[in-house]
């Protein structure tokens, strides 16, 4: 059974770097995108906030789909459809063929978000510790390897194509060979399938009123930490030239700077959790990320911006794997909708925080604008309770395996 679990803990690890890659690519490489393609200034923000909106479609018909299959199964085909849609981005000739290209690419990252978050959940809890954070550590390490290689595209002057497809090449026939040891309940537990997903969602209060008004808080949560990244994502660049009056070579800085203590943190996050618990880790974290938004809006100069940003990193990275964690324990028997209901708001954040920061800073100033993603994660301290380990029937607030459960990925994990 051991062996069972780490096989699947590699392999779904793998699925987590093979995104992080494939995101990378995409968002590091959107002025060479827009130059291939001839789409206008006006044009551009239409075609990437249609990825986030088909992602959320994505993520709801996901819930649906693991009613009826595995989600091993949906991130099994999921994964490939991201990998050639991304090739079909580098690859196309017209508008219409990036649009088409954009749109697969946006409803399999729905897809595959989803159900790598609910395998995720599932072996956190066949574990009966805190795992999940090194997943996200992994994707923040596909993130680096992706922006590097994109760097290294641009600086030669490659097409996208040919900067794309050695790496289609190279992870859609491992993330296809890692499949086959993806944990899944329904795959290892004999008389699972519909009907038990069904009785699951039963028995874990998954009525729609119900699971909603319960996992709320940690939507809310969700959304404000991806405001947060958003706002680093698009704007750290911006406000380091032109409020700090940096050079165009540091400017570039902060966002690697962010996404390498981003891995640092998530790689040693599951053992705070462990150690302190994870509303310890939770609250920290949001104060952390709280004090890096002061540090920014308040920063003199470009060095101490980057400070800044730093902070972010370290404070931020925690708050989405934990949040996906925390919707697992409160529903140990319905893990699978509440995972997909909750990475919608992934994609909502994502949607609305680089304009609103953007609206803030042309009415009011960017400095005073890093104040308002500041007090929006401020709020996680509100709902830091939802992050409680629940007890379990063992007694006590540590997550256990039962025997039946080992090697399970799915509801009643």
């Amino acid at each position: 059974m051991t062996d069972v679990l780490r096989r699947g803990r590699a392999s779904l690890a793998f699925s987590f770097f093979a995104q992080g890659m494939a995101f990378a690519l995409l968002v590091t490489r959107i002025p060479a995108i827009q130059d291939r393609y001839g789409v206008s200034d006006a044009l551009l923000p239409a075609f990437l906030a249609a990825v986030p909106v088909l992602a959320g479609v994505g993520s709801v018909s996901t819930e649906q789909l693991v009613k009826r299959i595995p989600p091993s199964r949906v991130l099994r085909w999921a994964q490939p459809v991201v990998l050639l849609a991304l090739l079909g981005v580098g690859a196309g000739d017209s508008v219409v063929e990036l649009g088409v290209s954009l749109a697969a690419f946006g409803l399999a990252v729905g897809a595959l978000d989803a159900s790598m978050n609910m395998l995720g959940v599932s072996l956190q809890r066949a574990y009966g510790r805190s795992i999940m954070l090194s997943f996200h550590a992994v994707f923040s390490l596909g993130g680096i390897v992706g922006a590097s290689l994109a760097w290294v595209g641009a600086h030669w002057h490659l097409a996208l194509w040919v900067s794309y497809l050695p790496v289609v090449l190279v992870l859609l026939p491992a993330a296809l060979v890692g499949s086959r040891w993806y944990v899944d309940a329904r795959d290892q537990e004999d008389g699972g399938g519909v009907g038990a997903g069904v009785a699951d969602e039963k028995a874990g209060g998954g009525g729609q009123g119900l699971a909603f008004k319960l996992l709320l808080p940690l939507c809310l949560v969700m959304c404000f930490a991806y405001i947060g990244d958003s706002t680093v994502s698009n704007w750290s660049a911006k406000y380091l030239q032109d409020v700090l009056g940096s050079s165009e070579q540091l400017a570039t800085v902060p966002y690697n700077v962010y996404m390498v203590t981003t891995l640092v943190g998530r790689a040693i996050g599951d053992l705070g959790v462990r150690r302190f618990g994870a509303v310890a880790v939770v609250r920290c974290g949001a104060l952390v990320a709280a004090g890096g938004f002061a540090v920014v809006a308040v920063a003199p100069g470009a060095w101490v911006g980057m400070l800044g940003f730093t902070l972010l990193g370290l404070g931020l990275c925690v708050l989405v794997p934990q949040t996906f964690a925390a919707a697992g324990r409160l529903f140990p028997g319905a893990s699978d909708a509440a995972v997909a209901r909750l990475n919608v708001f992934n994609y909502v954040g994502f949607l609305v925080g680089s304009p609103l920061v953007g609206a803030l800073g042309d009415l009011w100033s960017y400095r005073g604008a890093m104040l308002v993603p500041m007090v929006l994660v401020l709020v996680t301290l509100v709902y830091a309770r939802s992050f409680e380990t629940q007890p379990d029937r063992y007694g006590g607030g540590h997550e256990r395996p039962r025997t039946a459960d080992v090697g399970r990925g799915s509801n009643g994990l």
